[in-house]
Order: C-alpha cells, then sequence, then structure tokens
C-alpha cells in the first residue's frame, strides 16, 4: 500500500514547501511535491497532516540514555523513548567508564536490538573513546582507559565492533595512538573518527584527518588548550575545528545554555555555517538532584557528584533551544539535526533529507517543534499512550 501525506509544509534541503505532498511506497519516498504535480493514486491511503510540519526524521548520532536508562544497556528501551520524539535514526553512544568485555557485551546487546522489528531505528555504535584525554569529561576519574595504549588490551574490542561502530571519539595527543587508528580502520574501511574529550592543537588534529577523522565531539565542552605563554590563550580541539573549513562541530543546543552559551551558539554557526554543525542530545542516563541554579530545569542531566553529565533534551527540544539560541528557522534547524548528522556519518544516501528514493523516515512539528507525530521507514510511530 501507498500513503499520500498531504496538507503538509514540507521541508526540504532547500526551503518549505508550503501545501506539499509525499507519497511513499512501502519503507521509501516516491514521489514529493505540490498538491496540483502530484495527485493522490487511487491505490493510496491518504495521510491528513493538518497543517504541520513535515521535515526529515532526526538523526542523533551522539546519545548514552535517559533519565536512569542508558542506550548500551536497554538499546530498544531507550532508541523507541526518543524515536516516539522524532528520533528515526540513532547512534548508542557506550561510556568511556566500560571495560574492554564490557563494550563487547554492549555491542552484542546492541546487535540483537538492531535485529528487533522495533530497533530498526538503532544505526551503529558511536564509540565516546576508550582513548580520549583523562583529564576531561562527566566521570573523568572513572575511566578505564587512562594507562599506556597497547593493542593486546583494544584489539578484542576492535574486532568485536566489526563494523557495527560508526565513529571512534579519539584525543590525538595520547601517546601512542596511532597504530590503535590504523588497526581500527583495517577492521573497518568506512569508520570515521572525531576528537573529543581533547586539547590537542590543531597540528595533531590534522594529523588524523587522513584516517577519516571529521568531527569534533560536543564543541566547547570537555576540550581545553595548551596555553604556550603566561597570559595567552592557546590553540585546542575547537580551535582547531574553527579552522578546517570541512570539520562537523557537534552542538548540545539545552535551553539553559549550560552546555554552550547562546553567544558561543552564534559564534559556531557564523564560523562553520549551515552545512558544518550537527545538533545532538549527548542524552545521558543522569537523573541527580540539579544544582539550584538549574533546578528549573527539565533538559539537564546531572551525576551524582553534581556535574553536568549530557542532558535530557530531545532532539525536537534542541531544534526549539537552537532557534531560541539563535536566528536559526525551522528548516535551518532541520539541517542541523538531520541532514548534517547524516552525511556525516555516511548514511545521506538514505536518510536526512526528505527525497524520492529515501527512506521514510518523517516527523511532523507544529512551529514550536512539539512533535504531533513520527514516521519510520513508512510506518507511524504509536504515540506515547496509545
Amino acid at each position: 500500500m501507498r500513503i499520500y501525506v498531504h496538507n503538509a509544509k514540507v521541508v526540504l534541503e532547500n526551503g518549505i514547501l508550503w501545501n506539499g505532498v509525499i507519497l511513499i511506497k512501502g519503507d521509501r519516498i516516491e514521489a514529493v511535491g505540490k498538491e496540483t504535480d502530484v495527485p493522490c493514486p487511487a491505490d493510496a491511503r491518504a495521510l491528513d497532516a493538518k497543517g504541520a510540519y513535515v521535515g526529515p526524521g532526526f538523526v542523533d548520532i551522539h546519545v548514552h540514555g535517559y533519565c536512569g536508562t542508558t542506550l548500551f544497556n536497554e538499546p530498544l528501551k531507550v532508541a523507541n523513548h526518543f524515536l516516539s520524539h522524532g528520533t528515526t535514526t540513532i547512534l548508542v553512544s557506550p561510556h568511556y567508564k566500560l571495560t574492554g568485555p564490557e563494550y563487547i557485551e554492549a555491542y552484542e546487546r546492541v546487535r540483537r536490538a538492531m535485529a528487533e522489528p522495533t530497533g530498526r531505528s538503532i544505526a551503529g555504535v558511536y564509540m565516546e573513546g576508550p582513548y580520549i584525554n583523562p583529564k576531561f569529561g562527566s566521570g573523568a576519574k572513572d575511566n578505564q582507559w587512562k594507562d599506556t595504549i597497547r593493542k593486546e588490551d583494544y584489539e578484542s574490542v576492535v574486532d568485536a565492533a566489526g563494523d557495527l561502530v560508526r565513529l571512534w571519539v579519539i584525543a590525538p595527543e595520547r601517546e601512542g595512538l596511532l597504530p590503535f587508528v590504523e588497526y581500527a580502520r583495517s577492521k573497518n574501511p568506512s569508520v570515521r573518527f572525531a576528537v573529543g574529550h581533547s586539547e590537542a592543537t590543531p597540528d595533531e588534529v590534522r594529523r588524523y584527518k587522513p584516517y577519516g577523522l571529521s568531527i569534533l565531539t560536543h564543541c566547547m565542552d570537555a576540550t581545553g588548550q595548551t596555553n604556550t605563554w603566561r597570559g595567552t590563550r592557546g590553540c585546542g580541539p575547537d580551535e582547531a575545528c574553527f579552522l578546517d573549513r570541512d570539520m562537523y562541530a557537534e552542538l548540545i543546543c539545552d535551553s539553559a545554555g549550560a552546555h554552550v552559551s547562546p553567544q558561543l551558539c552564534r559564534l559556531i554557526l557564523q564560523n562553520k555555517g549551515l552545512e558544518r554543525v550537527i545538533l545532538i542530545t549527548d542524552g545521558s542516563a543522569g537523573n541527580y538532584k540539579a544544582p539550584e541554579r538549574f533546578r528549573h530545569l527539565t533538559d539537564l542531566s546531572i551525576n551524582e557528584e553534581g556535574e553536568l553529565s549530557g542532558s535530557r533534551l530531545t532532539m525536537a527540544q534542541a531544534c526549539r533551544n537552537l532557534m531560541t539560541h539563535t536566528n536559526c528557522g525551522i528548516a535551518q534547524a532541520f539541517l542541523l539535526a538531520a541532514r548534517n548528522p547524516a552525511e556525516a556519518i555516511g548514511l545521506g544516501h538514505e536518510v536526512g533529507t526528505i527525497a524520492p528514493g529515501k527512506k521514510a523516515n518523517l516527523v511532523l512539528v507544529d512551529d514550536a517543534f512539539n512533535v504531533q507525530g513520527v514516521m519510520l521507514e513508512g510506518d507511524m510511530v504509536p504515540r506515547q499512550g496509545e
């Protein structure tokens, strides 16, 4: 059966199609256009969008969990939570606190979840580590990979990952890192790398570009600079990203600007442009009491030590916050929340924009990014409580 989505404001890569329609056949988009140009076929079921904005399903490449539940421990539960809020493509992000055997167990849970009918939104793993700088990040003292980088420690982890891992986060300043990167690439030539939890200089970051380093993990968060002279500011991973026009910058956009202030959000957009910023939730399982000044907020995550530890964001909330903190509109927010992350991890040919041949992953929102409906591969997702 074909589905004919009509009475929609269709959010395309280059603008909004007012009173647009989307024709879906099976799990794919068959046609997109104006209602006058794409009539409803006799065999299609009409789906009235009721004037909502219909955009590509959100692509969240960096998320750990939410409200006490980790994505790598309960992939289906957490992925379905985010799916109901519009995230139709999600990467599982294990934490650097895990040991090698725990990583391997997490991989197997993810693979089993992906094989389930309800696990279609899970597209792989985003490894935030293991070889990052232990000076940075929430819970850094529990980093299990602080010591010398040895093949006997990482070989089984990389072997077990296979092609499941789409991206490894690294700190280029770590001594002995290159053999790990080369080994990871030898086992999965399409894998990509990000710099994060790091104080690497631009030269150190640039060294890993030939190996597929193309993303800065949560820009302006958990990074540092090595100062060369007293009273001067050195260049770290954030500056390396700003200097490299091809590099993507991840952005956590919470309502308070706790992760990245509104001014810095605007600076990142001004420097990287709409082509190279990726919205992420960095959703976390942290569920502890927030400091008094953040007690009224619902989109921050706090760990047991009172540290900022990811967020409780959904991508829809992140888009709304982006519009609040910057001059982005709805169409621009979808670029950062769907197209750019899909392109950054090599899935742009399948998801991230609304175009014939791509997966029928859609999210219906109002002008404040309140989610009205979600479609995953041509199937409407039941709303929570239904």
